[in-house]
């Protein structure tokens, strides 16, 4: 088996990988192959994003977007892992509401975007409403699946050490579902960044989202790529900050052979 690359060498490559993207989309854009107005040009959307913060234009909108998706990702979070950790823990109450959860989810929740304007206004509110509905499942059925898994031979075993409820909940529970739930949390920083673009797009003065709105209006696309290229960023640099929680809260977790997962 080939040595994994270390990860000086593993960066190396993922820069290569970006700059091979950015050079093909520039030569394919000068040429003319792919026409500039409908994929933009690589350089004028760096320029733009550069001249959004140098300008500082980008800050006021960029700090409502931010606001807005770590309030969804923490409220999101937050209801879905104690909702999810009840309805595991609790057999009767999961049995009476699994078809409206199961209702809920399949639900497209854009379609919920007007209605929380109508009820919250056209402020952040309605879109941290937005972006709760969707991070809150993705954490629910990755709590609620990691309570359920926790092994019945550890539960006996605690049992018989005289662990409680409270005590088991503590150190049973609650570490079987810590994993599952950092697993999902990837994935809803991306869901709560959605959140916001969209309800933004439904209606709002500030924001990435209404800055991309405004340039879709005049078909700017190169101010549409920028305004993609800067959500993309802060959605991983929030991702980073969760990989950095995640493993100085799950230091006990044995690493996976063969490095680190996407």
């Amino acid at each position: 088996m080939r040595a994994k690359p270390s990860a000086r060498t593993l960066w190396i490559y993922r820069v290569l990988v970006l700059l091979g993207v950015f050079f093909a989309w520039w030569a394919l854009t000068e040429t003319e192959i792919l026409p500039p107005f409908f994929f933009g040009q690589p350089l004028v959307v760096l320029a733009k994003v550069w001249e959004w913060f140098v300008g500082g234009e980008i800050y006021r909108h960029l700090a409502v977007t931010l606001v807005e998706t770590l309030l969804a990702f923490a409220v999101g979070t937050v209801f879905g892992l104690v909702i999810g950790m009840w309805l595991a823990l609790s057999p009767v109450a999961s049995a009476i509401l699994d078809p409206y959860i199961k209702a809920l989810n399949a639900m497209p929740r854009v379609i919920l975007a007007p209605i929380f304007a109508v009820w919250f206004g056209l402020g952040i509110w309605s879109k941290v409403a937005l972006g709760v509905t969707l991070v809150f499942f993705i954490v629910f059925f990755n709590v609620y699946q990691g309570v359920r898994e926790v092994s019945p031979v550890v539960l006996a075993n605690a049992r018989m050490l005289g662990a409680g409820r409270r005590q088991l909940l503590r150190y049973v529970y609650l570490p079987s579902a810590t994993s599952w739930v950092f697993s999902s949390l990837h994935t809803s920083v991306g869901m709560a960044f959605v959140g916001a673009v969209v309800g933004e797009y439904l209606g709002s003065a500030q924001g990435v989202g209404y800055l991309i709105l405004q340039a879709e209006g005049t078909f700017d696309i190169n101010t549409v790529f920028a305004g993609i290229l800067v959500l993309t960023g802060f959605a991983l640099l929030l991702d980073a900050l969760v990989t950095f929680a995640e493993r100085r809260l799950l230091v006990w977790r044995p690493t996976a052979a063969g490095g680190e997962s996407l």
